[in-house]
């Protein structure tokens, strides 16, 4: 059976349409049709339900649909790593994250990653909402949040410590804040949609409310606009880290709580086929953070 026609079957029903799934694999719809057309003809089996708006699988096409990925997958990790023990990690690694965690955090290691593998492309997309990896085609994103589809595997990286900060310029003009009810009488600069912080008070995790003055989806307008003396954020520490050194911001203390950590994720779209540009990456990552933060791991 032709990998490459099977492959239709596989995107098509991932994506939800034999446009998307032509897209996917770089051939034109008609190809795709005929491809599936043929599958079904071989297998003696309608695959799909097709009207002009939708398409959705037949029961035979759930049944076979494992297979097919198996099938797929199989031969993509074999040539992979035929490939990798050959001529080492190859081919286009697309990582999507967060905007400020790709810039202070992964475009840094870019340089290196780059010269240690010289068949290797790396497409970085900087995107503060959560993308469609699959319909997207992205090989991993690393993530803030454990992810809810059951589709995705999640791998946790390590942890990031979160930290409380202030310019010094805000606190001269407001004071600082001493415990967590004293943050409503602070303006706080919170992401989109937030009206409480977490924090870790008597050993458990407590959701503190808090006065948003300023409120953005992206973290570097949090970040831009704390520097700039608009009020108190709190941002992940390597976000902050150089800005703590050079004075330009000051960590917070209260006296009653602790700031809460961030778990990072790795999440890419399937447990069974682990590409090595993936695994080389995940580890660099890994490596990256139990260097910054040994004690949190």
């Amino acid at each position: 059976m032709d990998t490459a026609t099977v492959a239709v079957l596989v995107d098509a029903a991932l994506v939800g349409s034999l446009a998307g799934a032509a897209r996917r694999l770089g051939i034109s719809p008609m190809v795709a049709t005929r491809r599936l057309a043929a599958l079904e003809q071989d297998l003696g089996v309608r695959l799909f339900h097709r009207t002009t708006r939708s398409m959705s699988l037949t029961p035979e096409g759930e049944a076979f649909l494992p297979y097919a990925q198996a099938l797929v997958e199989g031969e993509l990790a074999a040539r992979a790593n035929l490939r990798a023990a050959k001529e080492g990690v190859s081919g286009t690694l697309r990582v999507n994250t967060s905007a400020a965690f790709g810039r202070k955090l992964i475009a840094p290691i870019i340089p290196r990653l780059l010269t240690s593998h010289p068949a290797l492309r790396i497409d970085l997309e900087l995107n503060d909402s959560v993308v469609d990896i699959t319909g997207t085609g992205t090989d991993l994103a690393i993530r803030f949040a454990e992810p809810r589809e059951n589709s995705l595997v999640a791998r946790s990286l390590g942890i990031s410590p979160r930290v409380l900060v202030a310019a010094p310029s805000y606190i001269e003009a407001h004071g600082r804040p001493s415990t967590a009810a004293d943050l409503k009488g602070h303006a706080c600069l919170s992401l989109s949609g937030t009206s409480r912080w977490p924090f870790r008070i008597g050993g458990r995790e407590r959701h503190v409310p808090i006065n948003a003055r300023f409120s953005a989806s992206s973290a570097d307008a949090l970040h831009d606009a704390c520097v700039h003396g608009a009020g108190i954020t709190l941002l992940s520490h390597w976000n902050v880290h150089e800005d703590l050194l050079d004075g330009r911001l000051l960590r917070l203390e209260l006296q009653d709580a602790e700031t809460d950590d961030h778990t990072i994720w790795a999440v890419y779209p399937t447990a069974r086929l682990v590409l090595p540009k993936v695994r080389m990456f995940i580890a660099e990552l890994e490596l990256l953070l139990a260097a910054n933060y040994p004690h949190r791991r």
